[in-house]
């Protein structure tokens, strides 16, 4: 069976692209064949160098519009031959066009049990709003912001003396679990975008996605 190819978009430190990585290492169905970063300081670049992965800068103050700066992305990501884009921590908002053109193979991974908390600020939000767990969910992109098909989820307790940043240290190896783990189902074809929704092993998921019931 030949492994899928897949491109990992980056903006930081590229901690969910680590967690890939090492997952790709003893993966027969996926190898990661490029890296992005929108910024030419990105850690997550070094990461991707070490483990031998193509990478390239694409900075977007570099173009006109968004996109124009979309276009380049989808001319070096189709140039890698992308089965599926994953953005890990990946800081621009998507035009339209660039969705549409991976629909159904364009993955993301937020800080909350969507559909709750879209946006920034997530973990401080979720204890102002006093709320008793919090998590994060790895989705299909949508051209609305943080509105695709849910895929998994995993949750932890929010405890009295939570901040944002103890809440975040937790959500974040949450994260390191769960994305490796949606990126194989997709790329072993468990996984896969229907009208209704995320389809798991041919069984229609729930509007949260997969829950994983695993503690943090």
């Amino acid at each position: 069976m030949t492994k899928k190819s897949v491109v990992v978009l980056i903006s930081g430190a590229g901690s969910n692209l680590q967690a890939i990585i090492d997952d790709a290492a003893h993966q027969p169905d996926y190898s990661i064949v490029g890296v992005i970063s929108n910024k030419s300081d990105a850690f997550g670049l070094i990461r991707a160098r070490k483990a031998d992965i193509p990478t390239a800068v694409i900075q977007h103050r570099n173009f006109t519009d968004r996109e124009a700066f979309d276009r380049a992305l989808i001319k070096q990501i189709d140039e890698w031959d992308a089965d599926l884009v994953v953005l890990a921590g990946f800081m621009r908002i998507l035009t339209t066009g660039f969705v549409q053109h991976y629909t159904g193979r364009l993955i993301n991974i937020h800080p909350s049990l969507l559909p709750k908390h879209k946006g920034l600020d997530t973990h401080q939000r979720a204890i102002d709003a006093g709320e008793t767990e919090h998590g994060c969910t790895v989705h299909f992109v949508s051209e609305e912001m943080d509105a695709g098909y849910p895929i998994i989820q995993s949750a932890t307790e929010i405890k009295a003396d939570d901040s944002a940043e103890s809440l975040a240290e937790r959500i974040h190896l949450m994260e390191h679990k769960i994305y490796p783990l949606a990126v194989s189902w997709f790329c072993s074809g468990r996984l896969k975008q229907t009208a209704e929704g995320a389809l798991l092993d041919n069984e229609l998921l729930g509007p949260s996605g997969y829950r994983d019931q695993s503690k943090a």
